[in-house]
């Protein structure tokens, strides 16, 4: 009997970035819609995007692969 398979969860696929190294990049909370309220700083800071730890990429990895 074949083992169950787990469905790719998109929602999350489409936010994290998997670089060539492995390892998962995920940006900042906040910054896809309404950023005419927001101030400079905050819309800047959230462009960059940050590595998630070893611990939750591996947790990722099983959802989005």
């Amino acid at each position: 009997m074949p083992k169950n398979k787990l469905k790719t969860h998109k929602g999350t696929k489409k936010v994290l970035n998997v670089r060539d190294s492995g390892s998962i990049k995920i940006g900042h909370p906040g910054t896809r819609h309404n950023t005419g309220k927001k101030n400079t700083a905050s819309n800047r800071s959230g462009r960059m995007q940050s590595p998630l730890s070893k611990a939750d990429a591996n947790r990722m990895k099983k959802v989005i692969i």
